[in-house]
C-alpha cells in the first residue's frame, strides 16, 4: 500500500513539472524578429542585390583560318596551298577555274610519200592563235611554212619552200583525245614534169590542202600541253606539199 502511494505521488509531481520544462525549449520554427536600423540618420541600409538571371549567349563557330572547311560558309579557294586542303562541305562543289579562251598553238610536221616513182619528203612549221568557243571546241587562224624534197631514180633531187595561211578546228572527244581538221592555202613551189622529156622542174602555184585526223594531248602544266596528231592529206597529187600521212607534233600554251 505504501509502495502504491509512493508511485502516485511521484507521477503527479512529474505531470506538474512538464509544462515548465516544455516552456524552456526554444522553438526553432519561429521567425526571428527584425532588427532595428542602428546606422546614423541619412544612411541607407546596405542591401545585397538579388542575382539577375541571364540567358546563355549562343556561341557562333569560329571561322577557321583556311576557307572551304565544313564549319565555314566561305567559298572554296583553289589558290590555297595543297598541304592545307581540307574536305569540302557536303553538297558544295569546288568552283571551276575560269576557262582561258585564247592560246598559242604551234606545230611541226613531217611527211613522206611515194607516187609514180617519185619520193617526197616534207617538213613544216605552222604557228597559230586559237580561240576556245567552248570547253571542247576550238578554232583559230595561222600561217604555214613547208619544206619539200623530191627525188627519183636517175634524177637530181629538187627542193622547194612554200608559205601560206590556214584555219584549224579541234574538238575534244574523250579525255585527252581529239579530232583535228585544217584547210590551207599555200603559195607553193611545186614540181612539174615535161611531157616530152620527162624532166622535172620547179614552178609556183597556189595549193589548197584539206587535212583531217585525230590526236592525243599530254598536259605538261596548268597552261601548257603537247599534242601529237596524225592527219590524212586529201590533196594527194603531184602538187602535194606535205606527203601522206602528215604527222605533227604541236605545242599549246594558254594565254591569260
Amino acid at each position: 500500500m505504501k509502495r502504491f502511494l509512493f508511485f502516485m505521488i511521484f507521477g503527479g509531481a512529474s505531470l506538474g513539472l512538464a509544462p515548465t520544462v516544455s516552456a524552456q525549449v526554444t522553438d526553432t520554427t519561429r521567425t526571428v524578429k527584425p532588427q532595428l536600423n542602428t546606422a546614423p540618420p541619412g544612411t541607407a541600409p546596405a542591401r545585397t542585390p538579388a542575382p539577375v538571371h541571364q540567358p546563355p549567349t549562343p556561341t557562333t563557330p569560329t571561322e577557321p583560318a583556311q576557307p572551304g572547311v565544313p564549319a565555314s560558309n566561305a567559298p572554296y579557294d583553289p589558290s590555297r596551298p595543297s598541304g592545307l586542303d581540307l574536305p569540302q562541305r557536303p553538297g558544295v562543289a569546288a568552283p571551276e577555274s575560269p576557262m582561258r579562251r585564247y592560246f598559242l598553238y604551234s606545230n611541226f610536221g613531217l611527211g613522206f610519200s611515194s607516187l609514180y616513182g617519185l619520193n617526197q619528203f616534207s617538213a613544216s612549221i605552222a604557228p597559230a592563235i586559237g580561240y576556245r568557243v567552248s570547253k571542247r571546241f576550238a578554232i583559230g587562224p595561222g600561217i604555214t611554212y613547208a619544206y619539200n624534197s623530191l627525188s627519183a631514180r636517175g634524177y637530181e633531187s629538187i627542193k622547194t619552200n612554200s608559205i601560206g595561211v590556214k584555219a584549224f578546228a579541234q574538238f575534244m572527244v574523250f579525255d585527252q583525245f581529239f579530232l583535228h581538221g585544217e584547210y590551207e592555202a599555200t603559195k607553193a613551189e611545186v614540181f612539174f614534169q615535161d611531157q616530152n622529156t620527162g624532166q622535172l622542174y620547179k614552178g609556183k602555184l597556189t595549193v589548197k590542202t584539206p587535212l583531217a585526223g585525230a590526236g592525243y594531248r599530254q598536259q605538261i602544266s596548268d597552261r601548257a600541253a603537247a599534242d601529237i596528231v596524225v592527219l590524212y592529206n586529201f590533196n594527194d597529187g603531184i602538187n602535194d606539199i606535205y606527203g601522206q600521212p602528215v604527222i605533227r607534233f604541236s605545242f599549246l600554251f594558254d594565254l591569260k
